[in-house]
Protein backbone atom coordinates (compact mmCIF):
# COMPACT_ATOMS: atom_id res chain seq x y z
CA UNK A 1 0.00 0.00 0.00
CA UNK A 2 2.78 2.17 0.64
CA UNK A 3 4.38 1.81 -2.68
CA UNK A 4 1.64 2.44 -4.23
CA UNK A 5 0.66 5.47 -2.31
CA UNK A 6 4.27 6.85 -3.43
CA UNK A 7 4.00 5.95 -6.78
CA UNK A 8 0.36 7.76 -7.25
CA UNK A 9 2.34 10.89 -5.37
CA UNK A 10 5.40 11.35 -7.52
CA UNK A 11 4.31 10.14 -11.36
CA UNK A 12 7.24 11.86 -12.83
CA UNK A 13 9.30 9.18 -11.20
CA UNK A 14 7.32 6.41 -12.67
CA UNK A 15 7.84 8.17 -15.83
CA UNK A 16 11.22 8.35 -15.27
CA UNK A 17 11.55 4.60 -14.81
CA UNK A 18 9.14 3.21 -18.04
CA UNK A 19 11.72 5.56 -19.60
CA UNK A 20 14.50 3.98 -18.30
CA UNK A 21 13.16 0.30 -18.72
CA UNK A 22 12.66 1.36 -22.63
CA UNK A 23 16.39 2.49 -22.82
CA UNK A 24 17.39 -0.70 -21.28
CA UNK A 25 15.52 -2.73 -23.79
CA UNK A 26 16.40 -0.64 -26.65
CA UNK A 27 19.95 -1.02 -26.01
CA UNK A 28 19.30 -4.83 -25.75
CA UNK A 29 18.12 -4.87 -29.15
CA UNK A 30 20.25 -1.90 -31.00
CA UNK A 31 23.94 -2.60 -29.44
CA UNK A 32 26.63 -4.37 -29.15
CA UNK A 33 27.79 -5.43 -25.66
CA UNK A 34 30.76 -2.92 -25.35
CA UNK A 35 28.68 -0.11 -25.85
CA UNK A 36 25.75 -1.36 -24.01
CA UNK A 37 27.81 -1.78 -21.22
CA UNK A 38 29.32 1.72 -21.10
CA UNK A 39 25.45 2.67 -21.19
CA UNK A 40 24.83 0.55 -18.49
CA UNK A 41 27.99 2.51 -16.30
CA UNK A 42 26.67 6.11 -17.01
CA UNK A 43 23.19 4.62 -15.80
CA UNK A 44 24.27 2.90 -12.82
CA UNK A 45 26.09 6.25 -11.92
CA UNK A 46 23.05 8.16 -11.70
CA UNK A 47 21.29 5.52 -9.81
CA UNK A 48 23.85 4.32 -7.48
CA UNK A 49 20.88 3.98 -5.03
CA UNK A 50 19.16 2.08 -7.36
CA UNK A 51 22.02 -0.82 -7.55
CA UNK A 52 22.55 -0.55 -4.30
CA UNK A 53 19.09 -2.20 -3.68
CA UNK A 54 19.58 -4.16 -6.47
CA UNK A 55 16.43 -2.39 -9.10
CA UNK A 56 18.55 -2.40 -12.02
CA UNK A 57 21.57 -4.57 -13.11
CA UNK A 58 25.11 -3.83 -15.02
CA UNK A 59 28.43 -5.51 -14.74
CA UNK A 60 30.26 -3.22 -12.94
CA UNK A 61 33.55 -2.51 -11.04
CA UNK A 62 33.70 -0.89 -8.22
CA UNK A 63 36.14 1.96 -7.79
CA UNK A 64 39.35 1.78 -5.95
CA UNK A 65 40.33 3.62 -3.06
CA UNK A 66 43.67 5.13 -4.43
CA UNK A 67 44.10 5.65 -8.43
CA UNK A 68 47.60 6.19 -7.50
CA UNK A 69 49.51 3.32 -5.16
CA UNK A 70 53.19 3.43 -4.32
CA UNK A 71 55.07 0.64 -2.96
CA UNK A 72 58.99 -0.06 -1.66
CA UNK A 73 61.21 -2.42 -4.26
CA UNK A 74 60.85 -5.91 -2.70
CA UNK A 75 57.30 -5.38 -1.05
CA UNK A 76 54.20 -6.52 -2.19
CA UNK A 77 51.20 -4.71 -3.15
CA UNK A 78 47.12 -5.39 -3.50
CA UNK A 79 45.30 -3.62 -6.43
CA UNK A 80 42.51 -3.99 -6.18
CA UNK A 81 39.26 -4.98 -8.34
CA UNK A 82 36.09 -6.09 -6.84
CA UNK A 83 32.95 -6.43 -9.83
CA UNK A 84 29.23 -6.90 -9.44
CA UNK A 85 26.83 -8.76 -12.29
CA UNK A 86 23.34 -8.38 -13.30
CA UNK A 87 20.78 -10.65 -13.95
CA UNK A 88 20.96 -9.97 -17.77
CA UNK A 89 25.01 -11.19 -17.42
CA UNK A 90 24.53 -14.72 -18.18
CA UNK A 91 27.48 -15.86 -20.77
CA UNK A 92 31.02 -16.48 -19.39
CA UNK A 93 33.27 -14.99 -17.08
CA UNK A 94 36.46 -13.87 -18.29
CA UNK A 95 39.27 -11.90 -16.04
CA UNK A 96 42.18 -10.17 -17.43
CA UNK A 97 44.84 -7.81 -15.82
CA UNK A 98 47.01 -6.01 -18.66
CA UNK A 99 49.90 -4.12 -17.84
CA UNK A 100 51.04 -0.91 -19.80
CA UNK A 101 54.29 0.16 -18.85
CA UNK A 102 55.74 3.39 -19.14
CA UNK A 103 57.34 3.41 -22.35
CA UNK A 104 54.88 3.81 -24.98
CA UNK A 105 56.66 2.17 -27.61
CA UNK A 106 56.44 -0.88 -25.80
CA UNK A 107 53.54 -3.48 -26.36
CA UNK A 108 51.11 -3.95 -23.33
CA UNK A 109 51.92 -7.41 -21.49
CA UNK A 110 48.97 -9.35 -20.30
CA UNK A 111 50.32 -10.65 -16.65
CA UNK A 112 47.44 -13.16 -15.55
CA UNK A 113 44.06 -14.18 -17.11
CA UNK A 114 41.20 -16.39 -15.67
CA UNK A 115 38.45 -17.80 -18.35
CA UNK A 116 36.82 -21.46 -17.95
CA UNK A 117 37.13 -21.57 -14.60
CA UNK A 118 40.92 -21.78 -15.25
CA UNK A 119 44.13 -19.24 -14.67
CA UNK A 120 46.44 -18.55 -16.66
CA UNK A 121 49.32 -16.45 -14.86
CA UNK A 122 52.87 -17.29 -17.60
CA UNK A 123 52.13 -14.68 -20.08
CA UNK A 124 54.79 -12.29 -18.61
CA UNK A 125 58.19 -14.16 -17.78
CA UNK A 126 59.26 -10.78 -15.96
CA UNK A 127 56.05 -11.22 -13.47
CA UNK A 128 56.06 -14.84 -13.59
CA UNK A 129 55.54 -16.58 -9.99
CA UNK A 130 54.74 -13.75 -8.56
CA UNK A 131 51.43 -12.63 -9.92
CA UNK A 132 48.36 -14.06 -8.11
CA UNK A 133 44.67 -13.69 -7.04
CA UNK A 134 43.71 -12.79 -4.32
CA UNK A 135 40.61 -14.75 -3.77
CA UNK A 136 40.78 -18.55 -5.10
CA UNK A 137 37.82 -18.47 -6.89
CA UNK A 138 37.55 -14.89 -8.91
CA UNK A 139 33.69 -15.83 -9.47
CA UNK A 140 32.95 -14.43 -6.43
CA UNK A 141 32.73 -11.20 -7.53
CA UNK A 142 36.37 -10.21 -6.46
CA UNK A 143 38.97 -10.64 -9.41
CA UNK A 144 41.83 -8.58 -6.98
CA UNK A 145 45.40 -9.68 -7.14
CA UNK A 146 48.77 -9.62 -5.23
CA UNK A 147 52.50 -8.90 -6.96
CA UNK A 148 55.45 -10.02 -4.48
CA UNK A 149 58.35 -8.88 -4.73
CA UNK A 150 57.94 -5.53 -6.29
CA UNK A 151 60.98 -4.46 -8.54
CA UNK A 152 61.56 -1.16 -10.71
CA UNK A 153 60.94 -3.35 -14.02
CA UNK A 154 56.86 -3.30 -12.31
CA UNK A 155 56.03 0.35 -12.93
CA UNK A 156 53.03 0.74 -15.30
CA UNK A 157 49.49 1.60 -15.12
CA UNK A 158 47.63 -2.07 -14.87
CA UNK A 159 44.33 -2.47 -15.86
CA UNK A 160 41.45 -5.16 -14.69
CA UNK A 161 39.04 -6.27 -17.43
CA UNK A 162 35.92 -8.53 -16.40
CA UNK A 163 33.77 -9.50 -19.46
CA UNK A 164 30.37 -11.64 -19.15
CA UNK A 165 28.45 -11.33 -21.66
CA UNK A 166 27.39 -8.94 -22.50
CA UNK A 167 28.46 -6.83 -19.75
CA UNK A 168 31.81 -5.42 -19.28
CA UNK A 169 33.81 -2.65 -17.85
CA UNK A 170 37.33 -2.23 -16.83
CA UNK A 171 39.40 0.22 -14.53
CA UNK A 172 42.96 1.65 -14.40
CA UNK A 173 45.66 1.81 -11.09
CA UNK A 174 48.60 3.39 -11.53
CA UNK A 175 51.77 1.31 -9.65
CA UNK A 176 54.58 3.02 -8.63
CA UNK A 177 57.80 1.47 -7.27
CA UNK A 178 60.17 3.32 -4.85
CA UNK A 179 63.61 2.29 -3.42
CA UNK A 180 63.56 3.13 0.12
CA UNK A 181 66.62 4.46 1.44
CA UNK A 182 69.23 2.28 2.31
CA UNK A 183 73.18 2.29 3.28
CA UNK A 184 73.08 5.64 4.46
CA UNK A 185 76.70 7.08 5.27
CA UNK A 186 77.81 10.11 6.63
CA UNK A 187 81.48 11.53 5.99
CA UNK A 188 83.07 14.73 6.92
CA UNK A 189 85.64 16.47 3.62
CA UNK A 190 88.61 18.45 5.18
CA UNK A 191 90.70 18.92 8.34
CA UNK A 192 88.55 18.92 11.56
CA UNK A 193 91.06 21.42 13.28
CA UNK A 194 90.18 24.76 14.65
CA UNK A 195 89.51 27.39 12.25
CA UNK A 196 89.54 25.49 9.79
CA UNK A 197 86.37 25.18 6.94
CA UNK A 198 84.99 21.38 5.77
CA UNK A 199 81.55 19.81 5.08
CA UNK A 200 79.88 17.19 6.68
CA UNK A 201 77.81 14.99 3.89
CA UNK A 202 74.85 13.05 4.51
CA UNK A 203 73.98 10.67 1.40
CA UNK A 204 71.65 7.13 0.84
CA UNK A 205 72.90 6.40 -3.40
CA UNK A 206 69.94 4.22 -3.82
CA UNK A 207 67.34 5.44 -2.70
CA UNK A 208 64.28 7.33 -5.27
CA UNK A 209 63.87 10.60 -5.17
CA UNK A 210 62.83 13.34 -3.57
CA UNK A 211 64.31 12.42 -0.63
CA UNK A 212 63.85 14.76 2.88
CA UNK A 213 67.44 15.10 5.42
CA UNK A 214 67.71 15.91 8.85
CA UNK A 215 70.10 16.72 11.17
CA UNK A 216 70.20 16.27 14.22
CA UNK A 217 73.10 16.41 17.15
CA UNK A 218 73.12 13.55 20.10
CA UNK A 219 73.57 14.03 24.02
CA UNK A 220 75.09 15.11 26.05
CA UNK A 221 75.08 18.90 23.79
CA UNK A 222 71.66 18.47 22.34
CA UNK A 223 71.61 22.11 21.01
CA UNK A 224 72.30 22.35 17.48
CA UNK A 225 75.32 24.90 16.36
CA UNK A 226 73.29 28.61 15.64
CA UNK A 227 75.25 28.50 12.09
CA UNK A 228 74.11 25.56 11.21
CA UNK A 229 70.48 25.68 11.70
CA UNK A 230 69.87 26.85 7.59
CA UNK A 231 70.97 23.79 6.73
CA UNK A 232 69.55 21.29 9.06
CA UNK A 233 67.74 19.68 6.20
CA UNK A 234 70.63 19.52 3.22
CA UNK A 235 72.39 16.98 2.92
CA UNK A 236 75.67 19.02 3.38
CA UNK A 237 76.63 21.17 5.81
CA UNK A 238 79.21 23.66 5.50
CA UNK A 239 81.50 24.07 8.49
CA UNK A 240 83.03 27.91 8.11
CA UNK A 241 85.60 28.82 11.20
CA UNK A 242 85.38 25.87 13.14
CA UNK A 243 85.39 25.81 17.01
CA UNK A 244 85.67 23.03 19.60
CA UNK A 245 82.05 23.52 20.97
CA UNK A 246 81.26 21.95 17.57
CA UNK A 247 82.68 18.53 18.47
CA UNK A 248 79.86 15.63 18.77
CA UNK A 249 78.12 12.72 17.87
CA UNK A 250 75.43 13.54 15.12
CA UNK A 251 72.48 11.70 13.34
CA UNK A 252 71.52 12.47 9.46
CA UNK A 253 67.89 10.87 8.94
CA UNK A 254 66.90 10.34 4.98
CA UNK A 255 63.77 9.78 4.52
CA UNK A 256 60.98 9.21 1.11
CA UNK A 257 57.92 8.05 1.00
CA UNK A 258 58.23 4.44 1.43
CA UNK A 259 60.91 4.49 3.67
CA UNK A 260 63.69 6.19 5.99
CA UNK A 261 67.32 5.71 7.29
CA UNK A 262 69.80 6.77 9.52
CA UNK A 263 74.07 7.36 9.86
CA UNK A 264 75.95 8.52 12.94
CA UNK A 265 78.74 11.01 12.81
CA UNK A 266 81.37 12.01 15.18
CA UNK A 267 83.12 15.03 14.77
CA UNK A 268 86.19 15.26 16.81
CA UNK A 269 87.24 19.33 16.23
CA UNK A 270 91.27 19.78 17.78
CA UNK A 271 93.80 22.41 17.80
CA UNK A 272 95.88 22.70 14.04
CA UNK A 273 98.75 20.51 13.74
CA UNK A 274 102.35 21.51 13.64
CA UNK A 275 102.63 21.80 9.57
CA UNK A 276 106.44 23.02 9.56
CA UNK A 277 107.57 19.93 11.69
CA UNK A 278 105.24 17.63 9.39
CA UNK A 279 106.84 19.07 6.14
CA UNK A 280 110.82 18.96 7.39
CA UNK A 281 110.16 15.10 9.27
CA UNK A 282 108.85 14.38 5.21
CA UNK A 283 111.51 15.57 3.84
CA UNK A 284 114.03 14.33 6.21
CA UNK A 285 112.59 10.64 5.89
CA UNK A 286 113.06 11.14 2.29
CA UNK A 287 116.21 12.02 2.22
CA UNK A 288 117.12 8.67 4.20
CA UNK A 289 115.27 6.75 2.53
CA UNK A 290 116.97 7.85 -0.90
CA UNK A 291 120.33 7.10 0.60
CA UNK A 292 119.92 3.90 1.88
CA UNK A 293 118.80 2.68 -1.35
CA UNK A 294 121.60 4.38 -3.13
CA UNK A 295 123.63 2.44 -0.72
CA UNK A 296 122.05 -1.18 -1.38
CA UNK A 297 122.39 -0.26 -5.22
CA UNK A 298 126.17 0.31 -4.45
CA UNK A 299 126.71 -2.72 -2.47
CA UNK A 300 125.00 -5.02 -5.17
CA UNK A 301 126.71 -3.60 -7.76
CA UNK A 302 129.95 -4.28 -5.96
CA UNK A 303 129.57 -7.87 -5.07
CA UNK A 304 128.29 -8.66 -8.96
CA UNK A 305 131.46 -7.48 -9.86
CA UNK A 306 133.59 -9.50 -7.25
CA UNK A 307 131.10 -12.78 -8.34
CA UNK A 308 132.04 -11.87 -12.00
CA UNK A 309 135.99 -11.54 -11.19
CA UNK A 310 135.95 -14.79 -9.29
CA UNK A 311 134.26 -16.42 -12.26
CA UNK A 312 137.08 -15.06 -14.95
CA UNK A 313 140.07 -16.11 -12.73
CA UNK A 314 138.34 -19.58 -12.27
CA UNK A 315 138.95 -20.20 -16.25
CA UNK A 316 142.13 -18.43 -16.63
CA UNK A 317 144.95 -20.42 -18.71
CA UNK A 318 148.03 -20.14 -16.45
CA UNK A 319 151.49 -20.17 -18.07
CA UNK A 320 154.75 -21.23 -16.46
CA UNK A 321 157.87 -18.46 -16.31
CA UNK A 322 159.81 -20.32 -18.84
CA UNK A 323 163.46 -21.32 -17.96
CA UNK A 324 166.47 -19.36 -18.18
CA UNK A 325 168.33 -19.49 -21.15
CA UNK A 326 171.59 -21.71 -20.56
CA UNK A 327 174.56 -23.31 -23.08
CA UNK A 328 174.13 -26.24 -20.58
CA UNK A 329 171.11 -27.42 -22.65
CA UNK A 330 173.19 -26.80 -26.21
CA UNK A 331 175.86 -28.55 -25.02
CA UNK A 332 173.83 -31.42 -24.15
CA UNK A 333 172.40 -31.52 -27.31
CA UNK A 334 175.73 -31.16 -28.92
CA UNK A 335 177.54 -34.02 -26.92
CA UNK A 336 174.29 -36.55 -27.34
CA UNK A 337 174.29 -35.75 -30.87
CA UNK A 338 178.03 -35.87 -31.15
CA UNK A 339 178.45 -39.58 -29.27
CA UNK A 340 175.38 -40.75 -31.20
CA UNK A 341 177.06 -39.78 -34.63
CA UNK A 342 180.30 -41.64 -33.67
CA UNK A 343 178.26 -44.56 -32.53
CA UNK A 344 177.11 -44.40 -36.17
CA UNK A 345 180.15 -44.26 -37.75
CA UNK A 346 182.54 -46.71 -38.70
CA UNK A 347 186.26 -46.34 -37.71
CA UNK A 348 187.38 -45.55 -41.23
CA UNK A 349 185.05 -42.58 -40.97
CA UNK A 350 185.44 -41.33 -37.81
CA UNK A 351 189.31 -39.55 -38.25
CA UNK A 352 187.71 -37.18 -40.32
CA UNK A 353 184.92 -36.26 -38.23
CA UNK A 354 187.11 -35.60 -35.60
CA UNK A 355 188.88 -33.17 -36.75
CA UNK A 356 185.91 -31.15 -37.76
CA UNK A 357 184.89 -28.99 -35.05
CA UNK A 358 181.98 -26.70 -34.48
CA UNK A 359 181.87 -23.30 -32.70
CA UNK A 360 178.20 -22.82 -32.49
CA UNK A 361 174.84 -25.55 -32.42
CA UNK A 362 172.00 -24.13 -34.49
CA UNK A 363 168.45 -23.58 -32.69
CA UNK A 364 165.14 -22.37 -33.87
CA UNK A 365 163.94 -21.37 -30.18
CA UNK A 366 166.89 -19.74 -28.81
CA UNK A 367 169.44 -16.83 -29.67
CA UNK A 368 173.24 -17.37 -31.42
CA UNK A 369 175.54 -17.15 -27.98
CA UNK A 370 177.97 -14.64 -28.03
CA UNK A 371 181.49 -16.23 -30.12
CA UNK A 372 183.52 -18.19 -27.19
CA UNK A 373 186.51 -20.63 -27.71
CA UNK A 374 185.38 -24.16 -27.82
CA UNK A 375 186.77 -26.44 -25.07
CA UNK A 376 187.90 -29.45 -26.49
CA UNK A 377 185.53 -32.52 -25.77
CA UNK A 378 188.63 -34.84 -24.40
CA UNK A 379 189.70 -32.06 -21.38
CA UNK A 380 185.38 -32.12 -19.94
CA UNK A 381 185.66 -34.23 -16.97
CA UNK A 382 182.64 -36.77 -16.44
CA UNK A 383 181.43 -35.49 -13.20
CA UNK A 384 181.24 -31.93 -15.60
CA UNK A 385 179.35 -33.36 -18.03
CA UNK A 386 177.21 -35.20 -15.22
CA UNK A 387 176.88 -32.15 -13.50
CA UNK A 388 176.23 -29.76 -16.58
CA UNK A 389 173.08 -32.60 -17.17
CA UNK A 390 175.09 -34.56 -19.95
CA UNK A 391 173.17 -38.45 -20.09
CA UNK A 392 175.74 -40.74 -20.24
CA UNK A 393 175.26 -43.15 -23.63
CA UNK A 394 176.93 -46.66 -24.37
CA UNK A 395 178.62 -47.17 -27.17
CA UNK A 396 179.53 -50.56 -28.54
CA UNK A 397 182.95 -52.15 -28.86
CA UNK A 398 184.14 -52.31 -32.21
CA UNK A 399 186.93 -55.02 -33.40
CA UNK A 400 189.83 -54.31 -35.50
CA UNK A 401 188.34 -54.96 -38.52
CA UNK A 402 185.58 -52.76 -37.84
CA UNK A 403 182.43 -54.84 -36.76
CA UNK A 404 180.53 -54.26 -33.29
CA UNK A 405 181.23 -56.70 -30.87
Amino acid sequence: MQSTLWRKKNPDMNMERKGTDSKRKSLQINTSPEKRSSVCTQLSRRRRWKLARGLTGCLRILPPDASLIEKAKGDTVHLPCKYTLATEDQGPLDIEWVLSLPDNLKVDQMIIFYSGGRIFADYYKEMSGRVHFTDSDPQSGDASINVTDLQLSDIGTYQCKVKKAPGVHSSKIQLSVLVKPTGTRCSVEGPQEIGSDFKMRCESPEASAPLQFEWQRLPPAERFPTPWLAEMTSPVINVKNATREYSGTYRCVVRNRVGSDECLLRLDVVPPSNTAGTIAGAVIGTLMALLLLGLLVFCCCKKRKEEKYEKEVQHDIREDVPPPKSRASTARSYVGSNHSSLGSMSPSNMEGYSKTQYNQVPSEDFEPPSPKPAFPLNKVAAPNLSRMGAVPVMIPAQSKDGSIV
